[in-house]
């Protein structure tokens, strides 16, 4: 049963509910990777077979780091930057790293959504015509060469303007009355949105084909190394976690908050979706190959803005009902984009309130506007596609990594609050969580993530990137985790605005396990 607001004693607000705060999560988790992300990956790792790793992958890493996230937040009450610093001082810049990374996704993510807007409205026609890749990049997009251009794409402007509108009134809102009912009314939505597209997906001829392409196995799969790789990707970036989402999240949850158990449902729902999603789209694929005569393998563009833009809008120009196809499909794009940007901001707008005493509708504006700038500014132009595929590839596949790593060494070995997090976490939650959590966190998770990150820069600095001209990728790949690192060095040095952390201090201790966090946040910010 939904309470009424109840605001912490200093005046934090909580979420309403327990279920608030798990429609909130899975609303974050649920994105646009689950549906352009996960089918393609499932498909090159070996279709069904895939789904082994996948599994094991959410039980050793998503599931464990998840918990880890929801333990600094609740435990700490603050976003990153302040619930680290009250975990252990010095790791106070790894929250700031985590909200730049929040930042920079914040930037492009929004690009998306209105991309997503435009090709709602282009459904009622299809106005991409008979040719969708020369409608999105050329048409639509007007995409040039790699470089900086200042053209701005009026299609992309507009619906821009729209969204983080949007989000900056949702922000002044609050957590209860702007974030909370988003996600309330938003998440249903796109459930029911997308689970009647599929069951349109399964009527279509060739539906059949594009399941059995999916999830016939291929067991030898498993003896690739890049396919656990993949699947770990998969699972560690669909689920929002090590970036600062579930930490602010978690920090607005009430002192008797069941954790764990809300972990649970969060880390499944994810996964379900995505299996949801991979059934929709291989179905629909399967249309396509039966009707251009040709195996679902030897179609192009299964994975990512490609499937989205190009492939599925040729799909949808040849079935019947294309119309409330085409609106289903990109209404939930746009659903679940937005439940995601949500929290992306709101990581970065409860940090600047924490770290300058801002009020909410501050911080929402001059997050909100200062991040509409940098979307405008970079990927709203001609060549915004370009900067957004490559500043996307470094931000998540070596800031997001990175970020993780870190999380775990500090936990385990640095800060060396791992059992008292545990102990906070079996407190307040029914589904305790037993000493298999600590080797999992600090060793397990930073050596698989290790090699994931060693791999994918040494890619990188050996290929390049997509054939992007070298010095390209240098300003806004690298460039990219420069500006990750120098955010996190110089808002670390900036001063707490003359406050100390009892402003939103952390909860008193639950059990004599949580001794050490109390002390942790009796220490001054200064």
């Amino acid at each position: 049963m939904t309470t009424s607001v109840s605001p912490a004693p200093e005046g934090r607000e909580t979420w309403t509910s327990n279920r608030g705060f798990i429609l909130a999560a899975i609303g974050s988790a649920v994105g646009l990777g689950n549906i352009w992300r996960f089918p393609g990956v499932a498909y090159e790792g070996g279709g069904g077979a895939f789904l082994v790793p996948y599994l094991i992958a959410l039980v050793t890493a998503g599931i464990p780091i998840l918990f880890l996230d929801y333990a600094v937040g609740h435990r700490f009450r603050a976003a990153a930057p302040l619930a680290f610093r009250r975990m252990w001082r010095k790791a106070e810049a790894l929250g700031w790293f985590q909200t730049a990374i929040l930042f920079v996704i914040s930037t492009y993510y929004a690009v998306i959504i209105a991309w997503s807007l435009s090709y709602f409205y282009f459904s009622f026609g299809t106005k991409w015509g008979d040719d969708a890749k020369t409608f999105f990049l050329s048409d639509y997009l007007k995409v040039g060469d790699p470089g900086v251009s200042t053209e701005l794409v009026g299609g992309v402007a507009w619906p821009l303007i729209a969204v983080w509108g949007l989000i900056i009134v949702i922000l002044a809102l609050g957590v209860t009355k702007g974030v909370e009912k988003l996600n309330v009314i938003g998440l249903p939505l796109l459930v029911l949105g997308f689970a009647a597209l599929v069951i349109k997906a399964l009527t279509l001829p060739g539906a059949s084909d594009g399941l059995n392409a999916l999830f016939t196995p291929d067991w030898g799969a498993l003896t690739d190394l890049n396919v656990w790789i993949a699947a770990y990707s998969q699972i560690f970036f669909s689920m929002s976690i090590a970036f600062g989402i579930m930490i602010s999240y978690a920090s607005f949850q009430r002192r008797k908050a069941n954790m764990t158990s809300s972990g649970l449902v969060v880390g499944f729902a994810n996964s379900s979706f995505e299996i949801l999603a991979g059934i929709g789209v291989f179905s629909t694929l399967g249309f396509l190959a039966h009707q251009q005569g040709v195996g679902v393998g030897d179609l192009e563009g299964i994975t990512g803005p490609t499937l989205s833009f190009i492939t599925f809008p040729a799909v949808i120009s040849q079935m019947p009902g294309a119309t409330l196809f085409g609106a289903l499909f990109f209404g939930s794009l746009a659903i679940a984009g937005f439940t995601s940007l949500i929290s992306l901001v709101l990581g970065v707008s409860v940090a600047f309130q924490e770290k300058f005493g801002l009020s909410k509708t501050t911080a929402a504006v001059t997050v909100g506007v200062v991040s509409a700038i940098v979307s405008f500014a970079l990927f709203a132009t001609t060549t915004g596609l370009i900067a957004l595929d490559t500043v996307d590839q470094f931000a998540n596949n070596i800031g997001i990594v990175v970020s993780a790593i870190a999380m775990c060494v500090i936990a385990v070995w640095l800060g060396r609050t791992i059992e008292t997090l545990r102990g906070h976490l079996n407190a307040v939650s029914t589904f305790k969580v037993g000493k298999w959590w600590i080797p999992v966190i600090g060793l397990y998770a930073p050596i698989f993530l290790g090699i994931m990150l060693i791999q994918k820069v040494y890619d990188l600095v050996q290929n390049g990137y997509e054939g992007y001209p070298t010095w390209y990728v240098g300003v806004f790949g690298w460039g990219t985790v420069a500006f990750l690192v120098a955010f996190a060095v110089v808002f670390t040095a900036i001063r707490w605005g003359g406050r100390d952390d009892s402003t939103f201090a952390p909860w008193p201790p639950l059990d004599s396990s949580a001794t050490t966090a109390a002390a942790a946040g009796k220490e001054a910010v200064r």
